[in-house]
C-alpha cells in the first residue's frame, strides 16, 4: 500500500487584508521611542506655555496706576479695564491658560501611549485654535501698547506712557509674555504634526 500524503498550502494574508482589520484611528506599528520623547517635550512646553499665558493675564490684570497729583474732585488713573482691548486680552489669556491646564491630561496620555494618534490629532486641532486666539489677543494688545507709547499725531492721540510709566511697563510686559506663549503654541503645533507623520 502506498503512503499518500496531502499538503495544504495556506496563503499568508496580504497587506491589504491586514489593513482592513486595523482600527480607523488606532496605533501604528513601531517602537515609538522618539514619539515618547516628543510627547515628553510636548508636556514640558505646555507647562512653559501655562506660565507665559498666566503671567501675561496676571500682569495685565494688575496693571493699574494712579498719578500722585490729584485734587478732591479729579484723579488721574489708568487701568486695564479702561481699554476694551486690554479687557479682551485678560479674558483671552485666561481662557488660553485654562485650556493649557485642561490639555495636560491628554498630553500625559500621549506619553503613556506614544503611538496613539487620536489624542495627538485632538491636541493638534485644539492647539491650532488656541494659537489663533492667543495671537489675536496679543496682536490687538500690542497695537494699543504702541499707541500708548507713541500716540498718533494724525488723530491727535497723545502718548500716555510719559505720565503712566508703570502702567505702560506692566502692559508691555504682558504683551511680550503673550507673544512668548504664541511661540510655545507654534512649536506645539509643529510637534503634533511631526508626531502624526507616518513612517
Amino acid at each position: 500500500m502506498k503512503n499518500e500524503s496531502t499538503i495544504i498550502d495556506v496563503p499568508a494574508e496580504s497587506s491589504s487584508a491586514m489593513k482592513g482589520k486595523a482600527p480607523l484611528i488606532g496605533v501604528a506599528s513601531g517602537s515609538g521611542g522618539y514619539k515618547r520623547g516628543l510627547s515628553i517635550f510636548d508636556f514640558l512646553l505646555r507647562l512653559a506655555a501655562i506660565i507665559a499665558a498666566s503671567v501675561a493675564a496676571g500682569t495685565m490684570f494688575t496693571s493699574d496706576e494712579t498719578l500722585p497729583f490729584f485734587t478732591q474732585f479729579l484723579q488721574f488713573e489708568a487701568g486695564y479695564d479702561d481699554l476694551p482691548t486690554y479687557q479682551f486680552f485678560v479674558i483671552a489669556m485666561s481662557i488660553v491658560s485654562g485650556y493649557l491646564v485642561l490639555s495636560l491630561p491628554i498630553s500625559v496620555v500621549t506619553i503613556v501611549r506614544p503611538l496613539a494618534t487620536a489624542p495627538r490629532l485632538l491636541l493638534l486641532v485644539l492647539d491650532t485654535a488656541a494659537l489663533a486666539f492667543n495671537m489675536a489677543a496679543a496682536s490687538s494688545a500690542a497695537a494699543i501698547s504702541y499707541l500708548a507709547h507713541n500716540g498718533n499725531q494724525n488723530t491727535n492721540w497723545l502718548p500716555i506712557c510719559q505720565q503712566f510709566g508703570d502702567f505702560c511697563l506692566k502692559s508691555s510686559g504682558a504683551v511680550v509674555s503673550s507673544f512668548v506663549a504664541v511661540v510655545f503654541f507654534t512649536i506645539l503645533v509643529v510637534l503634533s504634526g511631526v508626531a502624526l507623520k507616518r513612517h
